[in-house]
């Protein structure tokens, strides 16, 4: 949003920087400017002033220099919109509307705001009641007494089916508006609506500001179809854009001069258990950019502290992925695996805030991360193993977009190379053991390949087995849509027929009127079947990888299906994504013919090549 310079001016008038900076810094008047320590390193002689006059503070000690709300974003993560909300208020002024829809919209956003912190302030006094002693005993059993519940106002959904519902109501909130704040479920067939959460733990989830837009929800019944669930996608609630106890932990951040980023909920609250305050967690996803975006509002190399499994791991790596092209100078992650089969809960109880602290103390870089990953992914012990692994790092390399960083990454890749190929570039010796058992690996996918590549479907009907595999893996397994329907939403296919399988099951699930437990096989096949699809599901069921492949088939255990179906979704993700990049540097090569375009072209087709080898799934 563009602010009149007449608005903005009239702020500055009205609050001095000294005001501001005050609150956060001790300053003393000398001459015409303020003095102090700088609030953004550690000094003992005074190198940060405030000049009211001209409106600015600079801090000699940085290079920092800015107006009032510059300090704001420094110092609070607060974007630019928000700063200057943060000061109107402050000064007695209201923000500017651009036009009628935008005055509309913002409008009916504080009217659903009134609803979800309705919902929140109900949620928490019913978990003061008979009702909620199951949830009350299950906090206190994982170290969350009655203060700590208060301070994240952990709350209790009770299993009634309009509890919450008939509570707004009676408030004059109306039925639309609950549903479309994520609270209701409203039925196709014209039913009543009713409480979209039913005996579940809430921890209400806030926007930058600290309002209540969305909750995520823990199941009491150990059998429940999905253990968490979130709010919907609403006009307040995006979970790509937003980080749970991000407004809550903002401060803190500033304070310690760095964040941590946990797996979930109960992590942060763990963590808030032993005085750790500065800590987020993104929404049951993998992080995002947008996400990123926000972490480094708080701090310049936020830590994320995963689990130390290959769970953890795996989200390790896709956060380097997605944080490579975003890279910029000053900021960057870390990571700090716990031990395996711990999380920030069983640190806590063992040895409280310093046990945090040595796992954090050792957290690894970015390029320490990237290195181990592409090291480890497969042997380097000849030069052509050698020169693959060079390739892939210089690949990673070329996804980041700022030159300079860019530039010091290749150079730090180049030394660690040369350190461990030897100067000619040629490997001196294999690695210990690692060698032979990553080509036994490498030899038995052959034979499993060897099928999946002989299939119907992969080479006769033009259809991609990976994309049939998804889509027959969910109609086999329905279990499926309740814990990752996100994800499956999210997915992009090439093929047609099957894009609209798709989103003929995701329909099916949306009629249920008990969308997160009326899925079956039986039910969604005969509903297949009806719309006149049935054949293409046959067809499906008899490819060889229906019957080779143990996590498609119908009698397989969850985990198994869960593991496996996850495996084949990211290579589809990840090969999806190369194709897109593929043809940018195709367009860029034809544009400008260096070798720099060259290169990054090639390595994005050895890439390809190399998911195609090294997958037990078709790609094809």
């Amino acid at each position: 949003m563009a602010f009149p310079q007449n608005f903005l001016q009239e702020i500055k008038n009205r609050i001095t920087v000294s005001d501001v900076v005050g609150r956060k810094v001790k300053l003393q008047r000398r001459g015409r400017e303020f003095v102090g320590l700088s609030p953004f390193k550690p000094e003992r002689t005074p190198s940060f002033t405030v000049n009211d006059d001209k409106q600015f503070y600079h801090c000699f000690s940085t290079g920092k220099h800015g107006s009032v709300f510059d300090f704001l974003m420094e110092t609070e993560g607060l974007s630019f919109l928000e700063a200057v909300e943060a000061l109107a208020r402050q000064a007695g002024l209201q923000m500017p509307q651009n036009d009628p829809q935008s005055a509309e919209k913002a409008r009916r956003q504080a009217s659903l705001i009134d609803v979800t912190q309705a919902a929140a302030t109900w949620f928490c006094e019913q978990l003061k009641r008979t009702q909620g002693a199951a949830a009350r005993a299950y906090l206190e059993q994982r170290g969350v007494d009655a203060a700590l519940a208060h301070n994240f106002a952990i709350g209790y959904a009770p299993g009634a089916r309009r509890g919450l519902v008939e509570f707004l109501q009676a408030r004059d909130m109306s039925l639309d508006m609950i549903v479309e704040a994520g609270l209701a479920i409203k039925p196709d067939d014209g039913g009543a609506p009713y409480d979209r959460f039913r005996d579940r733990i809430m921890f209400p989830i806030h926007d930058t500001r600290g309002r209540v837009i969305a909750f995520g929800g823990r199941a009491m019944q150990a059998d429940a179809r999905a253990k968490y669930m979130n709010s919907p996608e609403t006009p307040l609630f995006h979970k790509s854009s937003v980080l749970f106890n991000f407004a809550r932990a903002r401060q803190p951040a500033y304070d310690n001069k760095t964040l941590l980023v946990a797996e979930g909920y109960m992590d942060v609250v763990g963590l808030a258990r032993a005085g750790i305050d500065h800590a987020v967690a993104p929404l049951g996803t993998a992080v995002t950019e947008e996400q990123i975006g926000l972490l480094w509002r708080l701090a310049p190399e936020p830590v994320m502290c995963l689990d130390g499994d290959q769970a953890g791991l795996r989200a390790a790596y896709r956060a380097i992925d997605r944080a490579l092209p975003l890279l910029k100078a000053g900021y960057s992650l870390r990571f700090a695996m716990l031990p395996a089969g711990k999380d920030p809960d069983d640190l806590v109880a063992e040895g409280g805030a310093e046990a945090v602290q040595n796992v954090v103390s050792r957290a690894l870089s970015m390029i320490d991360l990237l290195w181990e990953r592409e090291v480890e992914t497969a042997p380097w012990d000849t030069p052509e193993r050698a020169a693959a692994l060079k390739k892939r790092l210089r690949a990673a390399v070329q996804q980041i977009t700022d030159a300079d960083v860019r530039a010091l990454y290749a150079q730090e890749i180049k030394t660690r190379l040369d350190r461990l190929l030897g100067e000619q570039g040629v490997p001196y010796r294999a690695p210990n053991g690692r060698a032979n058992s990553v080509g036994s690996q490498a030899w038995r996918r052959q034979s499993a390949k060897s099928e999946t590549r002989r299939s119907t479907i992969a080479q006769g009907s033009g259809m991609p087995a990976r994309e049939a595999l998804i889509v027959l893996c969910v109609i086999n397994h329905p279990d499926l849509m309740q814990k990752h329907r996100d994800l499956f939403e999210t997915l992009v296919f090439e093929t047609s027929s099957l894009d609209k399988l798709r989103f003929d099951i995701i329909d099916y699930a949306d009629r249920q009127a008990e969308p997160m437990t009326g899925l079956d096989n039986g039910g969604l096949t005969g509903h297949l079947d009806a719309l006149g699809v049935g054949a293409l599901v046959s067809q499906l069921q008899q490819m060889p990888e229906a019957l080779t492949m143990g996590f498609v088939r119908q009698d397989s255990a969850l985990e198994i299906v869960e593991s496996g179906w996850l495996e084949v979704v990211g290579v589809h993700h990840t090969l999806k994504t190369l194709m897109d990049e593929r043809a940018e540097a195709e367009a860029d090569l034809a544009v400008d013919s260096t070798q720099e375009n060259f290169e990054r072209l090639s390595a994005i087709v050895n890439q390809i090549a190399a998911l195609e080898r090294n997958n037990d799934t078709p790609l094809t």
